[in-house]
């Protein structure tokens, strides 16, 4: 049977008069009227709104156990609790039953084996997890889980979160009582309604609260009261309040979302109104984001940006060229996409009270693509109904995480083969013929769509030449961040990789930046200004201290922070306490994290106040000892205030503690070389570039090290390895340019001189160096 054709504009007309005709017909007559606070709306629960909205209320039922929180009863345990044993990493877990409650027998935050009673379940597909309480106001998450797929999927079965972890011991991160599995802070705010984390720095313990253990109407729509006052005024047949938006906290629809056509020439969906950025986008990516809290007195309808920190395309988050790595939930994918930028938004093809498609598999596509044109084998190249015919097997492929659950990356992507070839990223062709190579895939395409469809330029390409510090990077990340046309987020990315290149150049690269449209990309450059002077940076920044977005005002106060008050203006001064203030309150907010601590210690310092931020550090290093963060700082400060002894014992002490220890191996090396210790820093500064290879700065701080021991030769041959590895890295010609001159290496010297002129052509000291090498290239 063919498809029938649908619009997006019949869908949602439909849609929409189904809404209107529910809401017309109001709630019960007798139903009470809600107290509404002087303080404003408040929270009133789903059940005020079920009285007039009973379909949206039954498709949230059916669906919303997928990814709740409840109380563990009889009906919401779905994992085996017969005594159930469990082996992981020689820990033997036992799940079992007592007195109508369900227990876990397993190793506790000490190590020991201890019985912990489950008082929450959390999820149901494709897994539940377990919630624990332990002291302090704290749930934790157990990571072994129950497989809720059925037994001929491999399910019905226990299975560990991180099955392939040598040791996940207590005391580590990622054992079920460390902080990684924390319910309060990493999980709450999206599984359930009006959460307040409500932790107390001073009791080091949580009172976190919520209106409704799930995730209800409220969630999305805001607090209710009026709406339910406006709605129940309605069907009294009384006159309604005079409100915006029915009483609404925000308006969550775009009011031209039916103002769509078809190109019959491309076949492509065309938004006759220019795309706008709805409330709606903003409101489903505060949880469908890979994003960090700093306040839980969200407002509705605001930017995500007032009360979260979006990451960008961070490297060890998603690859080079914008797909998923680690667990980023689909917003930074999303509006990457050529359907964010043309105004498609999620309800296009989500049910928001679902969850589910609003048409079953490429339906949903078929909607805003002719069928003619895409689903079809001269289009795809595959037979009809198998795999690879799918639209989402090429332009969504799948990633799995916590094991079983595949997530579909949102970037809508065309498969780039060519790419993988340049940048080593993943593509939907050798993600199905694993057995196949780059160049086979990307040979394919070239013959399907033609040759020219190789050549065209991405991002991608522009991220990994930032990232690895390549020759042609700066020109590069200049070229993308002024590429208005490319997504917001690859170009705020691209301003947070160019301080590493800084020149005048590209400081007007910057500088542009700070007065774009999108909140990321202003965030990302009054960052990049901390890599100039103080002078330049309080001119550049300071107009961002009012910046109409919260995370913009906080880094812009970062980035200022240590401008001196005697070269600021009175009423600079002022925006620059204020929204420090801003800053060090979302900092307070996260007092519950040792990265919360250590900023917390960074503004101490900087407010002259060595103690306090002392205890800070102190406390961020109690938190997570297994972080090298607190170690070094707290180094550094006893660096700061003539305290060396102690910070050879605490950096000594992170090395014996700490997962990762290149930082603290570097900093050791300098405060060796500092004690003139010099064969023990060399030690040290050897092991830190080892294990830090991704970062230049270590191998260039041990080049040095060894040029100054009396080792030149050795010296050069770690700079020109580094060299290869991060061409564009001036500190490491610098070593090659003087230590060749040293050397007597003249011509060799004089070629890395080269190199670096060509890098920074107006800098004057440059210039002079290679006039000394060369004399006449000037």
């Amino acid at each position: 049977m063919a498809r029938p054709e649908y619009s997006i504009a019949t869908a949602s007309a439909i849609l929409l008069l189904t809404l209107a005709l529910t809401a017309c017909q109001g709630p019960p007559a007798e139903a009470p009227a809600p107290a509404v606070s002087a303080d404003g709306p408040r929270f009133v629960g789903r059940q005020s709104c079920a009285e007039c909205h009973p379909g949206e209320d039954r498709l949230w039922q059916s669906s919303h156990h997928a990814l709740a929180m409840q109380e563990a009863t009889e009906t919401t345990v779905l994992g085996d609790f017969d005594d159930a044993e469990f082996t992981h990493r020689g820990v033997t877990s036992t799940f079992f039953r007592r007195e109508g409650g369900f227990f876990v027998r397993t190793d506790g935050p000490d190590g020991e084996m201890r019985e912990y009673e489950v008082e929450y379940t959390f999820g149901a597909v494709p897994l539940q997890q377990y919630l624990i309480e332990l002291p302090g106001g704290r749930l934790q998450a157990l990571t072994i889980c129950w497989d809720t797929r059925p037994e001929r999927e491999g399910g019905q079965r226990w299975y560990h979160l991180y099955p392939d972890e040598e040791e996940v011991d207590a005391g580590d991160p990622f054992h079920w009582a460390g902080p990684l599995h924390n319910w309060n802070y990493m999980c709450a705010e999206c599984h359930s309604t009006n959460l307040r984390k409500n932790y107390d720095a001073e009791q080091d313990r949580y009172d976190t609260t919520w209106s409704e253990i799930e995730v209800s109407c409220e969630a999305c729509h805001g607090p209710g009261s009026t709406h339910v006052e406006w709605a129940r005024a309605v069907a009294r047949e009384d006159t309604p309040p005079a409100v915006e938006h029915m009483g609404l906290a925000v308006r969550l629809t775009d009011p031209d979302r039916d103002t769509w056509l078809v190109n019959t020439e491309t076949g492509k969906g065309i938004r006759l109104a220019p795309p706008v950025e709805t409330a709606e986008i903003a409101t489903c990516a505060r949880c469908h984001s890979r994003r960090s809290a700093f306040d839980d007195d969200y407002v509705f309808g605001r930017p995500l940006g007032d009360t979260h920190r979006l990451a960008l395309l961070d490297e060890g988050l998603y690859h080079a060229d914008g797909q998923i790595l680690e667990e980023v939930y689909v917003h930074g994918s999303y509006i990457q996409s050529r359907m964010h930028a043309a105004g498609v938004t999620c309800s296009d093809c989500h049910d928001p009270h679902s969850g589910y498609l609003i048409f079953a598999g490429d339906r949903v596509c078929d909607r805003c693509h002719a069928t003619t044109m895409f689903d079809t084998p001269e289009h795809h190249f595959h037979q009809a109904g198998t795999e690879g015919s799918r639209c989402v097997d090429c332009h969504m492929p799948p990633k799995n995480y916590m094991v079983v659950d595949p997530r579909h990356d949102h970037s809508l992507r065309i498969p780039r083969p060519d790419l993988s070839l340049e940048l080593g990223t993943p593509n939907a062709c050798n993600d199905c013929h694993d057995d196949r190579s780059f160049d086979w895939a990307a040979d394919k395409v070239a013959e399907w769509y033609g040759p020219d469809r190789r050549a065209e330029p991405h991002y991608g390409e522009a991220l990994q030449a930032g990232r690895r510090l390549q020759v042609d990077g700066e020109a590069a990340l200049v070229d993308l961040i002024a590429d208005l046309e490319a997504p917001a987020i690859a170009r705020a990315s691209a301003v947070e990789l160019i301080p590493a290149f800084l020149t005048p150049g590209s400081l007007g690269a910057v500088e542009g930046a700070l007065s774009d449209a999108d909140p990321l990309v202003r965030r990302a450059a009054v960052a990049a200004l901390e890599a100039v002077d103080p002078a330049t940076r309080l001119r550049l920044a300071a107009p961002l201290l009012t910046d109409p977005v919260r995370t913009v005002r906080m880094r812009a106060a970062r980035t200022l922070a240590d401008v001196p008050s005697a070269e600021t203006t009175p009423s600079q001064r002022s925006r620059i306490d204020a929204a420090l203030a801003e800053y060090e309150e979302a900092q307070r907010f996260n007092a519950d994290r040792s990265e919360g601590r250590l900023r917390l210690g960074w503004l101490e310092l900087r407010r002259g106040n060595a103690a306090a931020a002392e205890r800070e550090y102190r406390t961020a290093l109690e938190m997570a000892p297994w972080d090298p963060a607190p170690y070094v700082n707290l180094a550094d400060l006893y660096r700061a205030t003539n305290r060396e002894a102690e910070g050879e014992r605490v950096l000594r002490e992170g090395l014996d503690r700490a997962l990762e220890t290149a930082g603290i191996h570097h900093a050791l090396g300098l405060l060796l070389v500092r004690e003139r210790r010099m064969d023990e820093a060399l030690v040290h500064l050897e092991m830190a570039a080892g294990e830090g290879a991704g970062s230049p700065r270590y191998a260039y701080v041990y080049g040095v090290g060894l040029n100054s021991a009396g080792k030149p030769a050795e010296a050069l041959a770690v700079l020109k390895r580094t060299h290869q590895a991060f061409p564009a890295d001036r500190d490491v010609l610098v070593g090659l340019v003087t230590i060749s001159r040293d050397s007597g290496a003249m011509t060799d010297a004089v070629a890395y001189a080269r190199k670096l002129a060509t890098l920074v052509p107006d800098d004057a000291g440059v210039q002079r160096l290679l006039t000394e090498l060369e004399p006449g290239s000037g």
